[in-house]
């Protein structure tokens, strides 16, 4: 009788640690259905996003404060971007997002320049202003061709 009591605790100890291991690696990868509570979508459309990728940076005043969600062909053949924030941080209606680069051949992500509107974006709002990547090749192209 004892060692049927002992290998009952043993199992529902082992299931309890599986269970919590399992939550903690949902929490911490932020999956949707618990990142979902969290976190609200807001999107941009843009001329050029060249080199931004899922996943990517964003930031406010030089703070991660959320992630590129994902980047679509949108409408008049105009790049989508799909960004992921914290319920907790609050983006005014006339904020301006743009593509950057981190350092000269670094990688791209979306700085958001905040605005003084009384009005905030909610779940699902699009912002009106943006600024798209510097395509540098171009640059130097026109540069070296003498279209500059």
């Amino acid at each position: 009788m004892k060692k049927f009591n002992l290998e009952f605790v043993v199992g529902l100890f082992l299931i309890a640690g599986f269970s919590c291991f399992v939550y903690l690696a949902l929490q911490l990868g932020e999956v949707s259905f618990f990142a979902g509570q969290k976190n609200y979508t807001l999107a941009a459309d843009f001329d050029n996003v060249s080199g931004l990728k899922e996943g990517a940076v964003l930031e406010i005043a030089g703070v991660n404060v959320g992630k590129v969600d994902r980047v679509v062909l949108g409408e008049n053949d105009r790049a989508r971007v799909y960004m992921q924030l914290p319920r907790e941080i609050v983006v005014y209606e006339d904020a301006v997002a743009s593509v950057r680069t981190q350092g000269i051949i670094g990688d791209k992500y979306i700085r958001i320049i905040q605005g003084g509107a009384d009005e905030t974006l909610q779940d699902g709002d699009f912002f009106t202003e943006t600024e798209s990547a510097l395509d540098i090749e171009e640059m130097v192209g026109k540069y070296i061709f003498g279209d500059l």
